[in-house]
């Protein structure tokens, strides 16, 4: 009986694993299905096409209650949704750029930088080196990168650590995933102004506009409502290990679709800023559950 009742709550912990495990191979396979449509639309227009369409499902399946909305409900989504959407652009021009795996490899350091700034722990500084050192080794690289699409993946980290600040916020002031679906919807609206000025919207091409509209699907959607329900059935630190798997995953996804491949010292960096992030999620803190031992803890 005992080992009955083992197996079933080991099947119960690995259902939202095996959940997000598929949620991390949707988003980097988007990201390459993304890039191999560059050779038919712009970056940009593929990101524009990719908001929208998650804007689009978003919005019918969660139809977001927008009336009797404070000021501040409104400040906090339209943030949130202007840094989901330059992450996105500023993601796609580096992937135009630089190998994808490199490129979601830069971009982590947006979220392990939040991660560390939050632990008031010096020993996380250590991680720091370690994806530093990850980073320092993309200059031995035998190949150059080009130092453009290293900028546009650093901006892309930035507007991730910006992301995540916002998200929290945003959701206490949004319930479920209406602040995610109003967000895209504050996304795509910002981007189409650039989209006229530069005259950057796709040809009429139906591939361009059914593979943006997967690329939205699979990067946006599906990885969206996977999370949600992962969160409420999975240890965070467990989350953000798996998520750390991210670059790697890139990689494959990348290799596979695109036929990218990455030298030795890239694979190495890859492998410093992947252990870094598990190492930063594997030492952090859990919060007290009772709020009292919180607040003392935070010293309140």
């Amino acid at each position: 009986m005992r080992e009955r009742l083992r197996s079933g709550v080991a099947r119960l912990s690995a259902a939202p694993i095996a959940l997000l495990l598929i949620s991390i191979t949707t988003v980097q396979l988007g990201s390459s299905i993304a890039k191999d449509l560059y050779s038919l639309a712009a970056p940009l227009s593929v990101a524009w096409l990719r908001l929208g369409a998650a804007a689009i499902i978003l919005g019918v399946l969660t139809r977001p209650k927008l009336t009797g909305r404070s000021a501040s409900d409104w400040g906090w989504v339209v943030g949130y949704g202007a840094s989901m959407a330059a992450m996105n652009v500023t993601f796609y021009e580096a992937i135009q750029r630089i190998p994808v795996g490199m490129a979601v490899t830069l971009e982590f350091l947006g979220p392990l930088g939040v991660s560390v700034a939050l632990s008031r722990r010096w020993r996380d500084l250590l991680w720091v080196g370690l994806a530093a050192l990850g980073v320092a080794l993309l200059g031995f690289s035998p190949g150059d990168l080009d130092p453009i699409g290293v900028l546009w993946a650093l901006a892309a980290a930035a507007l991730w650590a910006a992301y995540i600040l916002l998200a929290g916020p945003t959701g206490r002031r949004w319930s479920g995933v209406d602040g995610v679906a109003v967000a895209f919807w504050v996304g795509f609206l910002g981007v189409t102004p650039i989209m006229l000025a530069l005259d950057a919207f796709p040809d009429p091409i139906v591939r361009v506009w059914l593979v943006g509209a997967a690329v939205g699907l699979l990067s946006s959607v599906i990885p969206y409502g996977i999370e949600m329900v992962v969160l409420r059935r999975i240890e965070p630190r467990i989350f953000g290990i798996l998520m750390s798997l991210e670059p790697a995953v890139a990689a494959l996804a990348a290799l596979i679709l695109l036929g990218e491949t990455l030298r030795p010292v890239e694979v190495l960096a890859m492998a410093c800023v992947v252990a870094a992030s598990i190492g930063v999620v594997r030492t952090a803190r859990r919060r007290p559950e009772n709020t009292t031992e919180a607040a003392a803890e935070e010293g309140l």
